[in-house]
């Protein structure tokens, strides 16, 4: 994780992005708002990993560019998740 935000920042962060990353998914009724707060969470962990393991990126520059890191993380498991649920 970037210094200064640690896990449980993320899932903070993550919190808020699973609402935004639903509206940029298609199809976002199905899971409710709850299911897909609960992959944002989960989102904001994954971009948080992706970002600093991936990446190789130390900082998130913030809460802003943490927040956009989530945001992204939580779009593309939202993304899988329903791709892997219409099968």
């Amino acid at each position: 994780m970037p210094p200064g935000l640690d896990p449980l920042a993320w899932i903070v962060i993550g919190f808020l992005a699973g609402a935004v990353a639903g509206w940029f998914v298609p199809d976002r009724g199905r899971m409710g708002c709850l299911g897909t707060t609960l992959l944002g969470i989960v989102g904001g962990l994954v971009g948080g990993w992706i970002w600093t393991n991936v990446l190789n990126q130390s900082r998130a520059g913030g809460f802003l560019g943490a927040l956009v890191i989530a945001i992204l993380g939580s779009a593309l498991v939202l993304l899988l998740s329903r791709c892997l649920s219409r099968r």
